[in-house]
């Protein structure tokens, strides 16, 4: 497993943080990701032998929080 935080600019509410757990929930190989509405910041745990970081970012995009 590896652990990698990531700045999404776009975050700044609580149901941004849904949405993003939602989005997250639906690609395989992530473990867990965490929230930080105050750094706008997505921390998770992913399988790097299932899913690649590119991934999980495209589907951060798709779901309107663009890694940046």
């Amino acid at each position: 497993m590896e652990t990698v935080t990531l700045s999404v600019p776009a975050v700044h509410c609580h149901a941004c943080q849904m949405n993003i757990e939602e989005a997250l929930d639906d690609v395989a190989g992530v473990d867990s990701c965490s929230v930080d509405l105050a750094t706008r910041t997505v921390t998770l745990t992913f399988d790097p032998e299932v899913v690649e970081l590119a991934e999980i970012s495209e589907a951060l995009g798709d779901a309107g929080y663009p890694v940046g």
